[in-house]
């Protein structure tokens, strides 16, 4: 199980934002490249950058940051945020983004996913976030009128290979992992998912991997966790490989 490291950047600074309310953040470093550098001096293999401006305006807003952390780290890293055009896509991937995650279009236009995929293969990520089941849209403030599970099969149809599963109302709330919803949509949809959404201790990443019987669970993003200290990332990527932090 892979460890992810979050990164969230809103206004060039690295922040966390309570259930993905923009009027619950809090500041954790003013250089998210720094941040970086840390998670992956820590051993850190692969990095969660959100782009949280590029959320709420609909394209990629920070992308010199994110540069910025590309060329500071020998790791890969993947981006979301508002990524919603081929064009964007194709803008992230030049930057040097491994992966790119794709939101609110998943919901909205399938088919610019479908096309994606056929254009860039596993380098395309779709993110469902969930409230309530519910998957959500335009930075999580609007409910995208479909069910997560059913969401996930249809994008997995689509050709994506890779889905990230976050309980909104559970990300940033340090309350623990929704390790249930996890393993039930990446049975549902029967490719890899990386849980993401309440990692408060190194028990979420336990619980995760006693859930994943069936090998669909392919990793974790932890954000908060990471930057109160109540999580060692090291500790966290010994557990999630060796079984022992």
């Amino acid at each position: 199980m892979i460890i992810y490291p979050a990164i969230d950047i809103r206004g060039g600074r690295c922040v966390r934002l309570t259930e993905g309310r923009f009027d619950k953040e809090t500041v954790f470093a003013d250089n998210p490249t720094d941040m970086a550098c840390k998670w992956a001096a820590a051993g850190a293999e692969y990095l969660h950058v959100v782009d949280l401006d590029g959320a709420l305006a609909g394209k990629s807003v920070n992308l010199t940051v994110v540069s910025n952390i590309v060329k500071a780290v020998n790791i890969p890293v993947q981006l979301g945020g508002g990524i919603r055009t081929l064009a964007n896509i194709e803008q992230v991937l030049q930057a040097g983004v491994s992966r790119v995650i794709l939101g609110s279009v998943a919901v909205r236009s399938p088919e610019l996913v479908r096309e994606a995929c056929r254009q860039f293969g596993s380098q395309i990520v779709v993110g469902i976030d969930a409230r309530d089941g519910q998957a959500a849209v335009d930075g999580w403030e609007v409910s995208g009128g479909v069910g997560a599970e059913e969401l996930a099969k249809k994008m997995a149809e689509a050709g994506v290979t890779r889905i990230i599963y976050t309980d909104i109302s559970r990300d940033g709330t340090l309350q623990g992992v929704n390790v249930a919803a996890t393993a039930l949509l990446a049975k549902a949809a029967g490719i890899p998912v990386i849980a993401s959404g309440g990692v408060k201790s190194l028990e979420d990443i336990t619980a995760l991997k006693a859930a994943n019987t069936e090998g669909g669970i392919e990793g974790v993003i932890v954000g908060k966790a990471i930057y109160t200290g109540a999580v060692d990332v090291a500790a966290a990527i010994r557990l999630a490989k060796e079984g022992v932090a």
